[in-house]
């Protein structure tokens, strides 16, 4: 199923049930920044686009990110081989991050969380199961959620040609900063 359908069916089939006692948070604000530090370039480019929504009584959790919302690079050519020969913007246009949160935890109550979150990570039309860490902290109904992990190419078939294997490391490491509001009901 296509990742902009997955989240529309989480919103649609939750929407109706906030008021039997399910509570929503969307992404008010979001980033993700991604890095690859290789022997012979540092490359970092990053994201204020990031959309998301959890859902506090399945604690399902839906993340995804517009791949050409991507800016930064060290130049426009890095920015255009970024899209065009890595990312293949152009046929993947996503990455997804569905899934459901493996602690029992209230997001209704202030508190700060280490969390498990477990799910498909979808990169390059290729998805693969992950455990990913969270920090995530409650006050005052916004849930900010905050995580640092690596991606290996290779899992999702992203190509490196051998004239830049020094210029572009294996693994990325990736960033996510969110913030997200209950939605009103």
């Amino acid at each position: 199923m296509h990742p902009l359908r997955i989240l529309l069916l989480v919103l649609l089939l939750v929407g109706p049930c906030i008021s039997n006692g399910q509570i929503i948070y969307e992404v008010d604000q979001g980033t993700i920044s991604i890095n690859s530090n290789a022997p012979n370039e540092f490359i970092r480019a990053a994201s204020k686009e990031l959309k998301g929504v959890i859902s506090t009584d399945k604690k399902q959790f839906v993340f995804k990110v517009q791949v050409s919302t991507f800016e930064g690079f060290n130049s426009p050519l890095q920015k255009e081989h970024f899209h065009e020969n890595y990312m293949e913007t152009y046929k993947y246009p996503e990455i997804v991050f569905a899934g459901k949160i493996i602690e029992d935890i209230d997001l209704t109550q202030n508190g700060k969380y280490m969390v498990r979150a477990k799910g498909r990570l979808t990169v390059h039309g290729v998805s693969v199961d992950r455990i990913i860490y969270a920090k995530v902290l409650v006050k005052d109904a916004v849930v900010e959620v905050f995580s640092e992990f690596k991606v290996a190419l290779a899992d999702h078939d992203i190509k490196i040609p051998r004239v830049v294997n020094d210029k572009l490391a294996t693994e990325i490491f990736v960033v996510v900063k969110s913030t997200l509001v209950r939605k009103q009901a």
